[in-house]
């Protein structure tokens, strides 16, 4: 069956202790990609590299500490890197395309349409998009964090079937591996939870960013947008064909039959920026959270802040904050009507939040 892969290639492993591009490496993932192509599966690549193939060229011992640093590594290193995949893909009649990404492009609703929309497009006539944060314009406050969290956002949006993390590390481990020999691995898990996050290492090495604790936090975030998750390694030109047969040597992660989550929801709940609060009492509570109706006016008694429609809002019940809603009211509309049954607001709309602009905690 056809399926939409996401495959999240990190810095280490593409890349030598230098920070120059390992071709034993890249040529075996380039061949791992193609033959998932060949299989008739559609492929988003995601894929660090461009700080760690730059910073050698400008004159760096090791990987920049700097933000100026960084950014003009990655500035030198985007355009070698996104060279040697065009060159590699040619013999595999793949035609690659670009595509840089920031924050932004995921917190104001206009733009992430866009990057879905294009993203879709670049899939539906055959091409490969191979994605990178755009290091060399973003600054700290509006970063991914790293490409793992990238590639589950990405997944995500382009209601991937799988998530492959690609590392040099062979998937989860029940304690360090590396300093206890009896640790064991782990095959599968059904979620991750805060406990597993708390047990997981960050690690920050000369060559690249993040390490498995940054791992498990974006296969938490795939998996709540209907993502299941891979976590491995494996070498030769099949190993990702093997990963979604089941044979990856990794850890499997998510149970069967997620349910995806629609991209204007997705938008709501990880990327939006909330504009104020609604507050309302334990019938509207009941309603929107165990019978899955809209919000409507006669259950708030309280707004705070200043918004206006198309706003996204959190709302709060007795037991506190219940999620996030985009409103069909301005906050002095709202004030006018809060409290009212329908039959007292007259025509018109008098939902507060469509159930399908609306999204739980």
């Amino acid at each position: 069956m056809r399926k939409r892969i996401v495959v999240k290639i990190g810095s280490s492993s593409i890349t030598d202790k230098y920070g120059e591009i390992d071709e034993e490496k890249f040529s075996d993932h380039i061949q791992a990609v193609a033959a998932l192509r060949g299989a008739g599966h559609e492929v988003v690549l995601v894929s660090s590299g461009a700080v760690a193939t730059g910073f050698k060229k400008l004159g760096y011992s090791s990987r920049p500490v700097t933000v100026k640093g960084k950014q003009a590594a990655a500035a030198v290193g985007q355009s070698i890197l996104i060279q040697s995949y065009t060159e590699q893909f040619r013999n595999f009649e793949i035609i690659p395309a670009q595509i840089l990404l920031t924050r932004n492009d995921f917190s104001k609703k206009d733009r992430y349409q866009n990057a879905y929309s294009t993203l879709s497009e670049l899939l539906g006539r055959g091409i490969l998009p191979i994605i990178n944060e755009n290091d060399t314009v973003s600054v700290t406050e509006l970063t991914f964090g790293d490409n793992d969290m990238l590639s589950a956002l990405v997944s995500g949006l382009v209601h991937a079937d799988q998530l492959i993390i690609l590392t040099d590390v062979n998937g989860l481990y029940d304690r360090n591996p590396h300093r206890d020999k009896t640790a064991k691995k782990i095959g599968c898990l059904p979620e991750i939870t805060e406990d597993i996050l708390r047990g997981a290492q960050g690690t920050v090495t000369k060559i690249g960013t993040g390490g498995m604790k940054s791992k498990l936090q974006a296969a938490k975030t795939a998996l709540s947008l209907g993502v299941k998750v891979f976590i491995g390694g494996g070498t030769g030109r099949l190993k990702l064909l093997e990963i979604l047969e089941g044979k990856g040597d990794g850890t499997y992660i998510g149970r069967e039959n997620l349910s995806q989550l629609a991209n204007s929801k997705q938008w709501i709940s990880l990327h939006s920026q909330t504009a104020g609060k609604i507050f309302i009492d334990e019938g509207a509570e009941i309603a929107l959270i165990s019978k899955g109706s809209s919000l409507l006016p006669s259950g708030i008694f309280d707004i705070s802040g200043y918004f206006n429609r198309g706003d996204v809002v959190e709302v709060y019940g007795p037991n506190g904050l219940l999620g996030r809603g985009e409103v069909l009211y301005s906050g002095e509309e709202l004030r006018k009507s809060m409290g009212k049954r329908s039959a007292d607001l007259g025509a018109g709309s008098i939902e507060v939040i469509h159930r399908d602009k609306w999204v739980n905690f």
